[in-house]
Formats: structure tokens, sequence, C-alpha cells
């Protein structure tokens, strides 16, 4: 029982940030493209606002590899 709650706690820890993340990058995206139609000049920053939330997904999968790897002894 132990081994299946730890792979419910890291499937939980990935999806809920792939989640959060897709979520985020919507509204990012959307309000990039509103300022984009107004300064052009604004690309660069747009785009690494629309890949700062991606951050989030490769913490849950770190946090997913110690549950399984770390507390799975």
């Amino acid at each position: 029982m132990d081994t299946g709650l730890m792979a419910i706690g890291a499937g939980l820890a990935v999806g809920l940030a792939a989640l959060a993340t897709g979520y985020a990058q919507g509204r990012i995206g959307a309000a990039g493209m509103g300022v984009l139609a107004e300064k052009r000049e604004l690309m660069g920053t747009i785009l690494i606002f629309v890949a700062l939330p991606e951050t989030m997904v490769i913490l849950g999968f770190a946090v997913a590899v110690i549950i399984v790897f770390l507390l799975g002894k």
C-alpha cells in the first residue's frame, strides 16, 4: 500500500503542476497577444513570460523524483 500511495503522490505532483502551468500559459499567452498587437517590440519579453511557468512542471517532476527514489527505500 505504501508504494501505491507514493505513486499517487508523484502523479499528483506532476499532474497538478502541469494543469497549473497550462492555465498560466493560456492566460499569459492571451494577454501577450494583446500586447503584441499594440507594441511589436515587446516580443522577447512576452516570450520569456510565456516560458516562465514551465518551471512549475520541472519542479513538480523534481518532487515526483524525490518521492519515488528517495522516499521509496
